[in-house]
């Protein structure tokens, strides 16, 4: 018989780690603003391209979040919602995790996984509010959503969260791997150790943890997105740590595609360009924020309902059964 007291002393320990890995990254962003004291270069005005079904927000607030960043407090609200997508069963019935569900990406591609018929999982470091309101979301597209608060660095959390979704859901059909970490360092000798490690740790190993606790629990047809990013593809010189783990991710992708592909599972990323999320507020200066994706393709970062249709597209087996371990660059095309 289950012990209720040690699994409530398991959870709040979970909980506890959680709110030090958020104290950490504010404590880590605290020293790279203290470098940020002068103003960054403006980027020279370029004309906005929409191509898509709504015109999208072309400027953004000039804003500097706290991290982890919380959706709920930046002043121009990322567009999640798809509101033309129409579902049509791409993922009826399948059962989802979502790591770095609360906001953002995460967000977009929990909302739209349950429009096509998906439970999901949503795995969250300590942003409960915004976790609240993804749940709010998914549940009224008509599918169970269970929040699942923790630190993907931790691999024990990773393992005991895995198998209580397991056990809830009966399996695991697809794992999305989206939980961040991101902090700019102008010069390599700002990037600290605890900075570098803060950053591997969430970004390379957190995604090997999860898929390591999911695959027991996968069947043949079910998949890993894996969320790369364009830095991994080009790189980024006031993000090297960052850039660096981002190609470690799409090589993690790439390798573990060819490793499980007997088995019948696939695996593969999106690499995004610039998307309005918490994710670049509570990174950057107010003045660079106010510029986020002017220097895109398409002169403006994306929402991140633009996005989430690609993990869709992966995840789906009817829609992507030949498809395995590639690298889906969704940037706006190349710089010109």
């Amino acid at each position: 018989m289950a012990n209720p007291k040690g699994s409530r002393a398991r959870a709040g320990n979970s909980a506890a780690a959680a709110n030090r890995t958020a104290a950490r990254q504010r404590q880590l962003q605290s020293g790279i603003d203290r470098k940020d004291a002068k103003p960054g270069r403006k980027a020279a005005p370029k004309k906005a391209v929409q191509a898509g079904v709504r015109r999208q927000p072309v400027r953004m607030p000039a804003q500097h979040l706290a991290k982890p960043g919380h959706e709920s407090d930046l002043a121009l609200a990322p567009r999640f919602e798809a509101r033309d997508y129409a579902g049509s069963g791409k993922l009826a019935g399948m059962k989802a995790i979502v790591t770095g569900a609360d906001s953002g990406i995460g967000r977009a591609v929990a909302v739209l996984f349950a429009r096509e018929g998906a439970d999901v999982a949503l795995f969250y470091l300590n942003e409960h509010k915004d976790a609240r309101e993804t749940a709010r979301w998914v549940e009224a597209e008509g599918r169970t959503a269970v929040l699942v608060p923790g630190d993907v660095r931790d691999p024990a959390f990773c393992n005991r969260a895995v198998k209580r979704i397991a056990r809830k859901f009966g399996r695991i059909d697809v794992l999305v791997n989206n939980a961040g970490f991101q902090l700019h360092a102008d010069r390599l000798e700002d990037l600290t150790d605890a900075h570098l490690q803060e950053t591997l740790q969430t970004n390379v190993a957190g995604y090997i943890q999860m898929a390591r606790a999911c695959l027991p629990h996968m069947q043949r047809g079910a998949s890993i997105v894996n969320c790369g990013s364009v830095t991994g593809l080009f790189g980024s010189p006031g993000l090297i740590d960052y850039s660096a783990t981002k190609g470690a991710v799409h090589a993690f992708t790439k390798a573990l595609a060819a490793n499980l592909l007997g088995r019948g599972i696939r695996v593969n990323a999106v690499a995004p360009g610039p998307v309005w999320t918490p994710f670049n507020p509570a990174d950057k200066p107010t003045a660079e924020v106010a510029e986020f994706g002017s220097d895109s393709a398409m002169g403006r970062p994306a929402q991140p309902e633009e996005l989430s249709p690609a993990f869709v597209f992966l995840a789906s087996p009817v829609m992507s059964s030949y498809v395995n371990g590639i690298v889906l660059p969704v940037m706006g095309g190349p710089k010109g």
